[in-house]
């Protein structure tokens, strides 16, 4: 493989709640769940980017995300188990899914997030990662991603080989895909083929009116427990049975499948290796527990603790404003830091930060993730005071505190136009980007930038200082002009005069 796997399609945030059910309700029939654990995973094409990523070593999704809590959710739990999250604006809301169960049984099942939203376009570096894919799943749950006119137009012109999960609500796959994979339902709905004699022939017969219809090089039926049957240009098909019998929750499998078949094409499998080591990796999965049994990556806690504390800190506030500023046309600006003791160098960076668009998210280390960087003596000032001041500040329209040591999952659910650090970075020596999360940026279009901070401010120096001397008073280093006033600049110039571009992408939105 070159190039990365690259996974196409629509996710969901899936919620398992376990429980016991010890009586009814008084008010009705119904069981009561006592909740005693839940976890949180992807789901739809996430859970499939996850088990690629699983078994291999670079891998993108490209799926469409809204400004909600749950868009943010997703994307630290990716971003933790190592896939790169190149994420399309979602009108509407984060689809989820929530499971109910007691003694390993699902007893209801509860979708939030309403009708499809509408995803917006791919950038550049989107249609560049898929032309340039070693292998590319296209993850269908019927939600608008694989009806994409950009996305497709770039399915149908790459070289890699394309394996199309499909979904009775999607749409059809692009002509030439190398492997579509159904399972018995969704190939009977999309065929609308009648019963045939067997289970076999009707599996088969609807195999190959997808095959022609999708001019799909093969077809591979996934058959729960008995395999899958592969059709292609043979006119004999190929039973795959599955090494044992196992059962099991199977919610999961047919996206191990898919991502399975992927992975060995990109390897340069033979279509019909790649069906038998998908059989083979799917009965394994089921045999193992399903998705009880796979570990992922925590990553960020609960969407909430993202930064609460205030009205506007915290997912809810950041996502509102982001949805507001894009909604107008606007300009959405990011910037980030511990901020430990804010002072005079820090207002003027988030001041020069804020007069480069029309919002400023900060997005702030939380007190474990400033003590993983500066060491155990750090943070002096807890994450929630820290918080409330920058949130105090006219410049700053919320903030967002994150546990990681970088803040690539936060900004690859916000998408900023513009990112800003603040310090005296190079300017012009080299062309490789300074700023570690400029390539990151170029995911979306957006920008990069720097602006100088005053001199002489130092939270470490002014650290020292304290500890060593005891003083009431601490002074600055050296001594630069009055610092603005801490007035909103409502004006909306294109560029700081103290700001340096860096790497300028495709253009901000």
């Amino acid at each position: 493989m070159t190039g990365p796997v690259v996974v196409v399609g629509d996710v969901l945030l899936d919620r398992d709640v376990e429980g016991v059910v010890n009586r009814l309700c008084p008010d009705s029939p119904g069981p009561v769940l006592d909740e005693t654990a839940h976890v949180e995973r992807p789901g739809g094409a996430g859970l499939a980017a996850l088990f690629a990523a699983a078994q291999t070593g670079e891998v993108a999704l490209v799926t469409a995300l809204a400004d909600d809590a749950a868009g943010a959710r997703l994307s630290g739990l990716l971003t933790a188990a190592g896939v790169q999250v190149y994420a399309l604006p979602l009108a509407g809301a984060t689809p989820e899914k929530i499971r109910l169960r007691a003694r390993g049984r699902v007893l209801l099942r509860h979708d939030r997030g309403g009708a499809s939203g509408t995803p917006g376009e791919p950038g550049e570096a989107v249609l560049r990662l898929i032309a340039d894919a070693s292998a590319v799943l296209v993850s269908d749950y019927g939600r608008g991603v694989a009806r994409q006119p950009a996305l497709r137009a770039a399915l149908a012109a790459t070289a890699a080989p394309v394996v199309w999960d499909p979904h009775p609500r999607g749409p059809a796959a692009v002509p030439g895909v190398h492997l579509a994979t159904p399972n018995e339902a969704e190939v009977r709905e999309l065929a609308d083929c009648p019963p045939g004699p067997s289970r076999l022939a009707t599996a088969a017969r609807g195999a190959q009116g997808l095959r022609q219809r999708w001019r799909a090089g093969a077809v591979a039926v996934t058959l729960g427990a008995d395999g899958a049957l592969l059709c292609h240009a043979d006119a004999t098909p190929l039973v795959v049975p599955a090494p044992g019998s196992a059962e099991g929750d199977t919610c999961g499998a047919g996206d191990r499948f898919a991502a399975t078949a992927s992975l060995a094409l990109a390897r340069g499998a033979l279509v019909s290796e790649a069906v038998q080591l998908a059989v083979a990796e799917a009965s394994a999965y089921v045999a193992a527990g399903g998705v009880a049994g796979l570990s992922v990556p925590a990553g960020d806690p609960s969407p909430t603790s993202w930064g609460t504390g205030g009205e506007r800190i915290g997912v809810a506030a950041a996502g509102a404003v982001v949805a507001a500023t894009r909604a107008a046309g606007g300009t959405v600006v990011a910037t980030g830091g511990c901020f430990d003791l804010l002072h005079a160098g820090h207002v003027a960076t988030l001041q020069a930060a804020r007069r480069l668009g029309d919002c400023l998210v900060v997005c702030l280390n939380s007190d474990t993730s400033v003590t993983g960087l500066k060491g155990p003596d750090r943070p002096v000032v807890p994450q929630g005071d820290r918080g409330r001041l920058l949130a105090a500040l006219n410049c700053v329209d919320a903030v967002m505190i994150f546990d990681e040591a970088t803040p690539h999952a936060v900004l690859s659910w916000l998408r900023p136009d513009v990112w800003v650090k603040g310090g005296d970075y190079a300017t012009g020596a080299g062309d490789e980007p300074v700023l570690p999360e400029a390539e990151l940026l170029r995911r979306w279009g957006g920008h990069t930038v720097v602006v100088p901070y005053l001199p002489g401010r130092s939270t470490t120096d002014l650290i020292a200082a304290a500890r060593a001397a005891g003083v009431d008073r601490l002074r600055p280093a050296a001594s630069s002009g009055p610092a603005d006033n801490g007035r909103r600049d409502r004006g909306k110039p294109s560029r700081h005069p103290g700001a340096v571009e860096r790497q300028p992408t495709e253009g901000a939105r």
